[in-house]
């Protein structure tokens, strides 16, 4: 059995825009979204597509993401 493989995605959120960009260098892969929900949907369907190109040797099987995210703390009023 191998080890997990694990890819942390970072994502910010874009006030402005109203969404989540993220991103995984590793993979390569980005995204943006409403939700981290959303990213990590879209970073996953790429992950599974880039997987065999990027690590031949990564079973599937073993892959997990990690979402880091960041956003600006509301401030009380």
């Amino acid at each position: 059995m191998q080890k997990p493989v694990i890819f942390t995605i970072s994502a910010v959120w874009d006030e402005e825009a109203s969404v989540w960009s993220g991103h995984c260098d590793d993979l390569p892969a980005a995204a943006d979204a409403p939700t981290l929900d959303g990213v990590l949907e879209k970073i996953n369907a790429m992950a599974m597509d880039l997987l065999p190109d990027n690590f031949p040797n990564i079973d599937p099987s073993t892959v997990f993401l990690q979402i880091t995210a960041l956003r600006e703390a509301a401030v009380a009023a």
